[in-house]
């Protein structure tokens, strides 16, 4: 068994929540820290909690861990303004990750959205975009990039629109076939579920970006004392259905932008100069 440490942010969400009793339940972690603004109902001897204003973070509120799962989230409605929900949505996620490269954690694990990009017409993905620019940018030691689709699960609070979202999704779901697939409805438990896999299984490399439909499909692998390889994490066969696909995702950190190769074509990071040009 593995003697490892992590920390979550955003955990009294949908996403944070069934994270957080994931990572307790799994033998592989022995601490479970929460900084969170209030107390999570769930409990357990691995949990430290720490009641923490965001807006005041410093260093020393973190502590070293193996990795640190950000779950931050939020919408326009509930945070009031743009401003607010850039808070929560981008400023807040950023300056945690910034911490977090300066205690040594070797690990940051984010969720985004499916459609972030910077240059979207939609706001929300714009500013999801933005955030993950930014982050790599940052040059942490390793990035994890989680984009699910809309997320299904018991909310505390109710949300027409993706309540609304959420049926017509459930409807089109036998539709959603072959490039479309990643636009599936994903359950928040499975969303949590692949990031602890991505975490202690993913690849070893400087930022790599999981698409819904990979995350939907990530499961355990079986106890074997071979090395796990990526394939057994994920079935490429039914994902991509016999195409080839370079899976790595490929940083040119001169100009800050994905290369072709990247998994999702539709996001590009380029450097901020650029877009003078």
């Amino acid at each position: 068994m593995s003697m490892r440490a992590a920390i979550v942010v955003g955990a009294t969400g949908l996403t944070g929540s069934s994270l957080v009793e994931q990572l307790c339940n799994n033998n592989e972690y022995v601490s479970v820290t929460v900084i969170a603004r209030r107390k999570p109902t769930f409990t357990h001897p691995k949990l430290e909690v720490k009641i923490c204003d965001f807006d005041q973070i410093e260093e020393q509120d973190i502590e070293f861990a193996h990795e640190l799962y950000c779950c931050l989230g939020t919408t326009i409605k509930k945070a009031g303004s743009r401003e607010m929900f850039e808070k929560v949505d981008f400023e807040y996620p950023l300056a945690i990750a910034s911490l977090a490269k300066k205690r040594g954690i070797p690990h940051f694990i984010v969720i985004t959205a499916m459609g972030a990009n910077e240059n979207s017409p939609f706001y929300y993905n714009r500013v999801k975009g933005k955030l993950e620019h930014d982050l790599v940018e940052l040059g942490l030691q390793r990035l994890s990039i989680i984009r699910p689709s809309l997320l299904v699960g018991d909310r505390d609070e109710f949300r027409l629109g993706e309540k609304v979202g959420e049926k017509l999704l459930k409807f089109a779901h036998p539709l959603l076939i072959g490039p479309f697939k990643r636009s599936r409805a994903i359950d928040a438990s499975q969303v949590a579920k692949a990031m602890i896999i991505i975490a202690l299984y993913g690849k070893q490399q400087s930022v790599t970006i999981y698409s819904s439909d990979e995350l939907a499909t990530c499961e355990y692998p079986e106890a074997s004392e071979d090395t796990i390889s990526r394939e057994v994490l994920f079935n490429w066969d039914k994902l991509h259905e016999g195409e080839k696909v370079n899976r790595d995702v490929v940083i040119n950190r001169d100009k800050y932008k994905l290369e072709e190769t990247v998994i999702d074509k539709e996001v590009h990071f380029r450097h901020r100069d650029q877009e003078k040009k």
